[in-house]
């Protein structure tokens, strides 16, 4: 015989609601700076800023070598002599269109180091919009023409190394370097910046809030990675990184650093184009003697007041915008009971 004390006394509990999927943590609701915007997509880990950081700098070393060798292997078969560091001499225009080159390619390589390991849209390591705001670049690029041609006239009316040319190249060949030059250093100034202003920032900024942290070692590297040449000449790229890399956090986004960049590089090339040998230079910004330093550092300063004010008239947009919270589970009411 059963014992009727075995069978339920109560009513059956039923589950009001499924268990739910174990899944990523939600992206944050409110809006980040840019140096922050890798937490804004709720999947950071500490691993992506390194990882991405390493197979960037692997992937540009093995691309560089690529190119190296097919520039050689042009250059030979087409009877070009060789230089000392044993790659082939294309003349100083050839073999400034092959730096510039050598530089631009690490462009697409950010974008897709942003996209994976970092797991966010490319955009969001050009500004918190996720793409490039045209608008305010073309008023970053107005903004700076004023300050770098007075740096560039500066540079003239200093005394330089009496070695130097000053011998006017020609019409004809100023003209094909500036064509050059105009599709070439738009490409390589935004590639640094990407890097340095972009990558860079972004990856330390995963770490720490203060703006500071996360610009003041891409500008420190920005710096190195044009040489050591004179202390005046590392200060003024020191400086020009920190501007850039604030600036950039202020905006929201990389153009008024790219605006920057890019007219400095062009006045700077157009210059060197202008007379005999003036590309077969090897002398950098590092180079700078101090008088030539200070110039540079008190137009990064004119400029940065420039831009600044542009952005308390114009107001570009500082923070991502903040993310929709996940649509929770509808409520399961679980099947109907009967008498």
């Amino acid at each position: 015989m059963t014992n009727p004390s075995s069978y339920p006394t109560g009513p059956t509990p039923y589950p009001t609601a499924p268990t739910p999927y174990r899944t990523v943590p939600p992206p944050d609701p409110t809006g980040h700076p840019y140096h922050r915007l890798d937490r804004a997509t709720g999947r950071h880990r500490w691993w992506r800023a390194w990882v991405g950081t390493l197979l960037l700098a692997v992937t540009y070393f093995v691309l560089i070598l690529v190119l190296f060798g097919v520039t050689h292997g042009l250059g030979t078969a087409l009877g070009a002599p060789e230089l000392p560091d044993g790659g082939v001499d294309l003349g100083p225009l050839g073999n400034t269109a092959m730096e510039l080159v050598s530089l631009a390619i690490a462009l697409p390589l950010v974008l897709l180091a942003t996209l994976w390991p970092a797991r966010r849209r490319a955009g969001t390591v050009t500004s918190v919009t996720g793409r490039l705001r045209t608008g305010w670049l073309g008023r970053c690029l107005l903004a700076g023409l004023l300050p770098l041609l007075l740096l560039t006239v500066t540079a003239f009316l200093l005394p330089g190394d009496s070695g130097e040319s000053d011998t006017w190249v020609g019409w004809r060949s100023f003209l094909a370097a500036l064509a050059v030059l105009a599709v070439l250093v738009p490409l390589q100034a935004a590639a640094e910046e990407y890097v340095f202003r972009g990558w860079l920032t972004q990856a330390v900024g995963a770490f720490v809030r203060s703006p500071w942290f996360a610009v003041l070692p891409q500008a420190v590297l920005f710096a190195a990675a044009h040489g050591w040449g004179t202390r005046w000449g590392f200060l003024g790229l020191l400086v020009n990184g920190l501007v850039a890399g604030l600036l950039t956090i202020r905006t929201g986004g990389l153009e008024a650093a790219i605006a920057l960049h890019v007219l400095n590089n062009l006045l700077a090339f157009g210059a060197s184009a202008a007379v005999v040998d003036g590309l077969s230079s090897d002398e950098t910004a590092a180079d700078a003697p101090w008088p030539l330093a200070l110039a540079a550092i008190a137009t990064d300063l004119l400029y940065a007041a420039i831009v600044l004010w542009l952005a308390r008239r114009h107001k570009p947009q500082r923070l991502s915008a903040p993310a929709m919270p996940p649509t929770p589970y509808p409520e399961y009411p679980g099947p109907a009971r009967t008498a």
